[in-house]
């Protein structure tokens, strides 16, 4: 069997990082560029010291600041109005992972104008990409989905109401500025889910069957950062080297998922798009019990999970030592005040049937360690419950 890898983008990483952002895009000569962003970004007045820089750089740009929490294709719709009507030529999303994935929706639409669900990768749509796309670079305001550095964009498409990965190389932004400053003012529940988001891609990524060793020492650092720091970020936002830690662990979960994720983001991506609840916190609520589904299925790597999580599995079996790393996420949870249910998240049980029926059509539960029904999805939602 021939595996083929590949691995991200060039990375400016650190505090104060944004400050070499104007040394990043010049040596692309752009004419005019299209900064991406949400409401939120500008209203915490992160935008504006990074306009003025770009500003005092002789580099012109327009703002777009019209992302959803959870990307719409209307998103994409008027991102691309704005990029065309301001005749820009280069993209830089500054924000969450809405956001980053935003701009890169926008960046493909600059060339690829097919409608967006027939991108789906599920479909076969990344054989449909052509890489005749504007440079981008990106700039992570929270420390989460990785965007910055990942391969695939997730978008809801008018046509089917459902989250779809659209995935090709040439959406990895050009250049990824991680700056751990710009995520001291996130206030502790969206550090927590945005950190859960990271904590999750890492410990999927590990379990998926998909051959990639290279990735799987990658997911399993990043569970060590994100476990052993996750906290402390919450409690102390103000706490830059946790918020550093945070950011390096969402980098590193976006790097390791290129192995693949798993039927806790097939669960999650529903909950976005049938229930409103963020993407992060839907990977959360639903972690511990997608791991326990896999026990007897991935029970030796969940026990190196385990270790990684700070658990001391000395004399223990696999499946004992993988009942201990489920448990200590669901401690972890609770000490980072993630709702115990999704009931309390505000999740109603009557979504179950539509949320469960998206959920076996998402493709990341294909590498899941245990195969899925759509019996599966519904009877995980309930546990969750």
């Amino acid at each position: 069997m021939i595996s083929r890898f590949s691995f991200p983008t060039r990375i400016v990483f650190g505090p104060d990082a944004t400050g070499e952002l104007p040394n990043e895009i010049k040596p692309f000569s752009p004419r005019h560029v299209l900064i991406v962003t949400d409401p939120g970004v500008v209203g915490a007045g992160i935008l504006e010291p990074i306009r003025r820089m770009l500003r005092d750089s002789r580099i012109a740009t327009t703002l777009f600041d019209g992302v959803s929490p959870n990307p719409v294709e209307a998103d994409v719709d008027r991102g691309i109005t704005c990029y065309r009507e301001a005749s820009c030529d280069f993209i830089l999303a500054v924000g969450g992972g809405s956001s980053l994935d935003v701009g890169k929706a926008v960046r493909l639409r600059t060339s690829n104008n097919l409608p967006l669900e027939e991108y789906d990768a599920l479909k076969g749509g990344s054989e449909k990409i052509s890489g005749n796309m504007p440079k981008m670079v990106a700039v992570p305001t929270t420390a989460g989905t990785g965007s910055e550095v990942g391969r695939s964009t997730v978008i809801t498409p008018r046509a089917t109401g459902r989250k779809t990965v659209i995935f090709s190389p040439y959406l990895i932004p050009d250049v990824a500025v991680c700056d751990p400053k710009l995520t001291m003012g996130l206030p502790p529940k969206l550090t927590a889910a945005t950190g859960m988001d990271a904590l999750t891609h890492n410990i999927e990524s590990y379990l998926s069957t998909n051959y990639h060793p290279i990735c799987d020492a990658i997911a399993l650092e990043g569970v060590r950062i994100a476990a052993g720091n996750i906290r402390r970020a919450v409690e102390q936002g103000g706490d830059i080297e946790a918020r550093r830690a945070m950011m390096m662990a969402a980098v590193m979960g976006a790097i390791a998922f290129q192995k693949d994720l798993g039927v806790t983001h097939s669960l999650a991506h529903p909950l976005s798009t049938v229930a409103g609840l963020h993407h992060g916190l839907a990977n959360a609520t639903m972690l511990p019990h997608a791991m326990r589904f896999n026990l007897r299925y991935a029970a030796g790597r969940l026990k190196e999970v385990a270790v990684r999580l700070g658990v001391n599995v000395n004399g223990l079996s696999d499946e004992t030592a993988a009942e201990k790393g489920i448990e200590r996420v669901s401690d972890l949870l609770r000490e980072i005040g993630i709702p115990p249910s999704l009931r309390d998240a505000g999740v109603r049980e009557e979504q179950i049937p539509a949320m469960a029926s998206q959920a076996i059509l998402d493709g990341c539960h294909l590498t899941n360690p245990r195969p899925c029904t759509q019996e599966d999805m519904v009877a995980l939602y309930k546990a969750a419950f």
